[in-house]
C-alpha cells in the first residue's frame, strides 16, 4: 500500500466515526508541567490542568475534563473549534490534514477500534508523550520567551518587555493566561502527579520526549534515565528522545552522556534521539541563541555520535531572518559530520539530521521581512547546495541529506518567495529594529558588527516611522 492509499484509508475510517474524529486527542499529549498546561497536538492552544482532578487521578494530567469534552464532540461527529487548523486544510482542499497524519502513526492507529468504542468519559493512557519539567535554561534564544527559559524570565523581570508592538515577551500576557512557570526549586503538584502516574504510563509508551527549558538542567530528566536503567522490566519498544542545547557545564554533560551510553549499550529502548538546535553558523548562530558556543555544540555532537553508535542526533533549525547570511556554512558543517559518522557499523544510515523549519512568530524575526529581489539568490543557493548533497546524488549512497531534509529547505525558499502584505511587513520591520537595538543594549551585543550583511537592512528599518 502506497502512502496516499494509506492516508486515504485512515481518512475513511476516521470519518466513519465522525467528521472531526482524531486519535491524537486520546493517544498524544504534551505536558507543560512547569506551567500546569496540556494539549494534544501542537495546533490547539494549551489549557490549564486542574489540581483537583490530578489529586483524585494523576492520569488527569492528560485526561482533563476539558479534553474529554472535545473527545465527546469528536465522537458525536462535531468538529472542535480548537482544531480549526485541520478543518481549514480539509475544507479548502482535498489534501490530508495533520488529523490524518497523526492518526496514521504507529503510536495511534492500532488503537482505533478500541477508542471508537470507548465512552468519552473514559480515561486512557497516551502512547505519545512530550513533557517539560521546568523552564530552567542557560540560553536566551532571540525568538524564545519566559515560559520556556529562566534566563529570559530573569531578563524580563529586570528590564521589562522588549519595546515591540506585540509585547510578545511581556509578563502580563503570561500571567493572564496562567503561564508563569513554577520555579524548579518550588513544589510542583503537576510534576508530583506525573511521578505517581509514570510507572503505569511507562509500560505502554511508544514515544517519550523530554523538552524544556534545558532538560539536562532538570533533576527529573536524570530521574527518568535512572528509572529506565534500573527498571526490572524495561520498555524495549520505547522511542526515547531528549531536547538539549548541549551547552551545559562539562561535568553535567558527562553525567548525561554516560546515562545515554548505558541505555544504548544495553538496548533498553528501541531508539534514542538527542534533539538539539542551531540556526546559523559561528558567531551569528551564537547571537541568535544567546549563551551558545558554536564550536562546543559541533564538538559535542561529534563526541556523542562517536561515543554512542546507536544514537541519532537531530538538529532542529528554526530558520529565521538571522539565519540567512551564514546558513550555507551550517549546511557544509553538518554534511561533514554526516560523512564522518556514517559507516557500516552504525545501526542507522543517517546518524545526524538537519531538520529545518521556518519561523513564523515572532513576526519581527521572520525571513519575509527581507526584500525578495535582493535575497532570492541566497535562498536559491542554499536549496541548490542541499540538493547537491542529496543522498541520491552521492556515489556511495550512504551519507548526505535525505529527501525530507532537502524538501524542508526548499519549503523555506518557497515560503520566502510567497506573497507578502507590504503594510504588515513595514510594521514588523519597525519592530525588528526596536527589538535588536534593545537586544544589543541589554546583552552587550553588536548587531551590525555580527551581521555586516544585514547592516543596511538594519538601518533601513531604523528609519521607518
Amino acid at each position: 500500500m502506497g502512502q496516499y492509499e494509506k492516508f486515504e484509508k485512515v481518512r475513511r475510517q476516521l470519518n466513519d466515526v465522525g467528521a472531526g474524529f482524531c486519535l491524537a486527542k486520546w493517544m498524544q499529549v504534551t505536558l507543560h508541567l512547569h506551567i500546569g498546561h496540556n494539549h494534544s497536538c501542537h495546533h490547539p492552544q494549551t489549557h490549564k490542568i486542574s489540581t483537583t482532578e490530578i489529586d483524585r487521578d494523576p492520569s488527569a494530567l492528560h485526561n482533563t475534563r476539558y479534553k474529554k469534552e472535545r473527545r465527546r464532540e469528536m465522537l458525536e461527529g462535531k468538529k472542535p473549534s480548537e482544531c480549526d487548523y485541520c478543518w481549514g486544510v480539509e475544507d479548502n482542499s482535498n489534501q490530508f490534514s495533520d488529523r490524518h497524519f497523526k492518526s496514521a502513526e504507529p503510536w495511534a492507529y492500532p488503537q482505533l477500534d478500541k477508542i471508537k468504542n470507548m465512552h468519552w468519559r473514559d480515561n486512557i493512557n497516551p502512547s505519545y508523550v512530550e513533557v517539560s519539567f521546568s523552564n530552567a535554561c542557560n540560553f536566551k534564544c532571540s525568538y524564545c520567551a519566559p515560559p520556556f527559559s529562566s534566563k529570559w524570565m530573569e531578563e524580563i523581570e529586570q528590564h521589562g518587555a522588549y519595546p515591540t508592538s506585540d509585547k510578545f515577551n511581556g509578563l502580563d500576557h503570561f500571567k493572564h493566561s496562567g503561564r508563569i512557570p513554577i520555579p524548579q526549586n518550588e513544589h510542583n503538584p503537576y510534576v508530583e502527579a506525573f511521578w505517581e502516574w509514570w510507572p503505569e504510563l511507562y509500560q505502554d509508551l511508544h514515544t517519550f520526549r523530554i523538552t524544556g527549558g534545558e532538560p539536562m538542567m532538570h533533576k527529573d530528566t536524570m530521574k527518568v534515565l535512572d528509572y529506565i536503567i534500573d527498571s526490572p522490566s524495561p520498555n524495549r519498544n520505547l522511542c526515547l528522545s531528549i531536547n538539549s542545547n548541549l551547552g551545559v557545564p562539562e561535568s553535567l554533560y558527562q553525567k548525561f552522556r554516560e546515562k545515554f551510553k548505558i541505555i544504548s549499550e544495553r538496548e533498553l529502548v528501541k531508539e534514542l534521539i538527542i534533539f538539539t538546535s542551531c540556526d546559523g553558523y559561528g558567531e551569528q548562530a551564537e547571537y541568535i541563541r544567546n549563551g551558545m558556543g558554536y564550536n562546543q555544540l559541533m564538538d559535542r555532537i561529534d563526541d556523542l555520535l562517536y561515543y554512542i553508535p546507536r544514537l541519532t542526533v537531530d538538529i532542529m533549525s528554526t530558520y529565521n531572518i538571522l539565519s540567512v547570511p551564514s546558513y550555507k556554512k551550517l549546511i557544509n558543517d553538518v554534511y561533514a559530520l554526516k560523512a564522518k559518522h556514517t559507516n557500516a557499523i552504525r545501526y542507522y544510515k543517517q546518524p545526524l539530521l538537519l531538520d529545518a523549519s521556518y519561523l513564523r512568530f515572532p513576526n519581527h524575526q521572520s525571513i519575509t521581512l527581507l526584500d525578495q529581489k535582493e535575497w532570492e539568490s541566497e535562498f536559491f543557493e542554499q536549496a541548490q547546495l542541499m540538493d547537491f548533497y542529496d543522498l541520491t546524488r552521492t556515489d556511495q549512497n550512504t551519507f548526505g541529506y535525505s529527501d525530507v531534509e532537502v524538501v524542508k529547505i526548499r519549503r523555506i525558499y518557497d515560503y520566502f518567495m510567497g506573497d507578502v502584505d507590504e503594510f504588515a511587513r513595514e510594521h514588523h520591520r519597525k519592530d525588528f529594529y526596536k527589538f535588536f537595538s534593545e537586544h544589543d543594549k541589554r546583552r552587550g551585543t553588536d548587531f551590525c558588527k555580527t551581521y555586516p550583511e544585514l547592516a543596511d537592512f538594519y538601518h533601513k528599518c531604523k528609519e521607518i516611522r
